[in-house]
């Protein structure tokens, strides 16, 4: 993908949008996580952060060091020498680490779940539990990530009333994607299982444990 294909719109005037396309899909997803890398690896001076998403990515910028212009070319630059890589290395680029999290099938929505799917409560864990997931977003809280795709038979609109705390460590759906809570948040997803392991820990020198690009497994466990 060249930069000429790409979209670079002001966000406010200390960043700035980078459109990689529409939609959610793996594809996609790849192009943005191995875009996102190339920028931060450029080091771009007065660049502070690079934020991904699912078609698009944020740059931060500070403005007393650089103009919309500037860094709109640096940027130019940068994704042109990343369309130059060879195919193997920007794969290489989007490749992510591989996560397992046992996850116990407990959740207190997993019967409501079972009514409006009409699956059993086997058949849920089964088609939570067999895909490996992409991590499209962080967001929402630190270190929460949106995970897809779920199951066609298991997709669901979120609750129509939020709870006001679900537990951290909750395993969750709603829409396409499944997620798991880092911290004990409001939240409005189906609640279907838990699980101990940490999301996100303050004191880990990377605190979150989830990346953009990274694949999660869930493991059943009793």
């Amino acid at each position: 993908m060249s930069a000429a294909e790409l979209q670079f719109l002001s966000l406010g005037d200390s960043a700035i949008t980078v459109v990689v396309g529409d939609g959610i899909s793996r594809e996609r997803s790849a192009d943005v996580t191995r875009l996102t890398r190339a920028v931060t690896n450029a080091k771009i001076d007065g660049v502070l952060d690079v934020v991904p998403s699912y078609a698009s990515f944020a740059v931060y910028y500070d403005p007393r060091r650089l103009g919309h212009e500037m860094i709109t070319n640096g940027l130019r630059e940068t994704i042109a020498l990343a369309g130059e890589r060879s195919a193997s290395v920007a794969a290489a680029d989007t490749q992510g680490k591989t996560i397992r999290i046992p996850t116990r099938y407990d959740g207190e929505d997993l019967a409501d779940v079972a009514v409006k799917t009409g699956l059993s409560r086997d058949r849920i864990v089964e088609l939570h539990s067999s895909p490996e997931y992409r991590v499209y977003v962080i967001g929402f809280v630190p270190g929460f990530a949106y995970l897809g795709e779920l199951d066609e038979a298991l997709v669901l609109a979120r609750r129509a009333t939020p709870r006001k705390r679900v537990p951290a460590g909750s395993v969750a759906i709603a829409e396409a994607q499944t997620g798991i809570y880092p911290f004990a948040t409001p939240g409005g997803w189906h609640l279907i299982g838990t699980t101990q392991v940490s999301m996100f820990d303050v004191a880990a020198p990377d605190p979150a444990l989830l990346r953009v690009g990274d694949t999660v497994i869930f493991e059943p466990i009793d």
